[in-house]
């Protein structure tokens, strides 16, 4: 014979769960950042692209993460820190003078390519941030500035 699921036990279990996750928390604190090893302030970028970078991309590609509310509550805080290290894994704007010049040949190559694949930002992102929608001319943009640094 079946038993009858105890429903309020199990939400009960679960609300203590949620709780007791929320102490796990992660690091968000932004590294300084030092301007003169920005990629922006070193290839002297135009205005329209310093903003675009900073809305679409310096996210999760540089040391000026902004976190929203709900970065502060798990597991969603764990997921965007996931996130937001991956990117800094595959580059960082912000280091931009760390890197030799075939990472940084190799980083530009990469943007350029996935922004006009539309692969980047990548969708989860996008959801969460209507400016990070690119229109046609603002990615032809990054990609003829990508495109146009000196290699």
């Amino acid at each position: 014979m079946l038993k009858r699921i105890p429903w309020k036990k199990v939400w009960v279990v679960l609300l203590v769960i949620f709780v007791l996750i929320q102490f796990k928390t992660v690091d968000k604190t932004n590294p300084e950042l030092i301007i003169e090893n920005d990629f922006l302030e070193m290839t002297n970028a135009p205005s329209e692209v310093v903003e675009l970078m900073h809305e679409v991309c310096y996210d999760c590609h540089s040391h000026s993460v902004r976190y929203p509310w709900y970065s502060k509550i798990a597991p969603v805080s764990w997921w965007m820190k996931g996130h937001v290290d991956n990117g800094l894994g595959k580059s960082n704007f912000a280091e931009w003078s760390g890197y030799s010049s075939v990472e940084q040949d190799s980083i530009l190559t990469r943007s350029s390519r996935l922004v006009g694949l539309k692969w980047m930002p990548i969708i989860t992102y996008k959801i969460t941030h209507s400016e990070a929608r690119l229109s046609l001319e603002q990615r032809e943009m990054l990609i003829d500035y990508f495109d146009s640094i000196e290699r």
